[in-house]
């Protein structure tokens, strides 16, 4: 999707974060402001109970692939998933201190370090098939799971993934199912959000991916981006603490008034870009009303989803007041399974490092002719400090 757009530079536009800014083309996936998420031309709830090599295979190559086309890139992306052990040794090593996105971090650079090959897009594809492994290898490390074992070829990219995940007590089927849906829904989401901005521009100076996808989880890993997922567990949790499970839809608006009243947030609303409920929510909405309908947190959740777009919507200067994809991701991981919210940012970063790094190929490896694009430099104007 492609506009012709001109834009005047004016002091009002300085300091905005760039904000609705075109600075390239995204050949993989776009948001359009009423209608949510794209992959390639399908709408993401389209997409959202394909299997996961199906929707890696669009992404990778634009289109949709035959049944024996992915299944023969399945295969190609199995014989590259089992990182080197001298990589799962080297994590085993690190530090489990401090938040585990930084541990996450590490284990890119030492990834890249023993079984980077400097050629963009094969480092590409060996980061996809590989990164379930290393991500098993980092919650285990810092959860103080176990050892982690290697992908089985028999099985599919997340039933591998949560095989490998030592999470205690978990139903295998479950989980699976769940990191299914959790993984499609995050795995791209058009080329101008922080991560994958950051991602692309560190790769622009010719870092090599797996350094430039951890330049990018580093930009993942913040409050007002990939943490948020965490953020709103923990508030949806705060307020089934305070209302309980069988609370009114009435309590649960009393409360969401008396926290905007406090100036205290209220988390899993608004989109930079949509103007609807996101249609990734909307998904896992749907998801949990038919999997776990009786659960504490998704009988909150649900309330919040409409008594929180219900008063925000009062605030005209609330462009967008309705749930966004991190709204409900939490709850459904917890209800599947997964209760561990310190985790929550690094399942977001292993999904999208998929489109991050097939994004970095196109800029690296296609645009402009194959030239690939300059390296970033945006202009900044000097300004006294205390001046207007």
């Amino acid at each position: 999707m492609t506009e012709d757009v001109l834009f005047s530079i004016t002091k009002d536009k300085l300091e905005t974060g760039m904000r609705g800014y075109p600075v390239g083309y995204c050949t993989t996936s776009y948001v359009d402001p009423q209608k949510g998420l794209y992959y390639i031309q399908k709408p993401i709830p389209e997409l959202a109970y394909w299997d996961p090599i199906q929707v890696i295979y669009l992404l990778y190559f634009g289109k949709e692939g035959s049944p024996t086309e992915v299944q023969e890139f399945g295969k190609a992306l199995h014989g590259r998933s089992t990182c080197q052990k001298e990589v799962i040794s080297a994590i085993q090593k690190l530090p489990r201190q401090g938040h585990p996105m930084k541990l996450f971090c590490c284990a890119l650079l030492i990834l890249g370090m023993f079984e980077g090959t400097g050629d963009y897009r094969e480092d590409c594809l060996n980061l996809i098939a590989k990164i379930p492994h290393l991500v098993a290898a980092v919650i285990n490390h810092h959860a103080g799971w176990g050892e982690t074992p290697d992908p089985r070829p028999e099985l599919g990219y997340m039933e591998n993934f949560a095989l490998m995940l030592k999470v205690p007590g978990a139903d295998r089927a479950e989980l699976t199912r769940a990191f299914n849906l959790f993984n499609i829904l995050h795995f791209d989401h058009g080329g101008g959000n922080l991560s994958t901005f950051v991602g692309k521009a560190v790769a622009s100076g010719l870092e090599d991916m797996f350094g430039s996808i951890c330049s990018a989880m580093c930009a993942l890993a913040g409050p007002r981006h990939g943490k948020a997922n965490q953020d709103c567990l923990e508030f949806v949790l705060e307020v089934l603490q305070e209302v309980g499970e069988n609370a009114t839809a009435s309590e649960v608006e009393a409360l969401i008034r008396s926290r905007l009243a406090n100036n205290q947030l209220v988390f899993g609303f608004g989109h930079a870009v949509l103007r609807v409920e996101d249609p990734r929510a909307t998904v896992q909405y749907e998801y949990v009303k038919k999997h776990y309908a009786s659960h504490p947190l998704v009988k909150i959740a649900l309330l919040l989803r409409t008594e929180g777009s219900k008063v925000l919507a009062e605030n005209p200067k609330i462009a967008d007041p309705h749930p966004n994809v991190d709204a409900v991701s939490g709850t459904l991981l917890t209800a599947a399974g997964f209760g561990y919210p310190e985790y929550y940012t690094v399942l977001f970063g292993l999904s999208r490092s998929v489109g991050i790094a097939i994004q970095i190929v196109y800029e690296r490896c296609e645009a402009r002719g194959g030239k690939g694009t300059p390296i970033v430099r945006p202009k900044y104007l000097f300004k006294e400090r205390g001046s207007v």
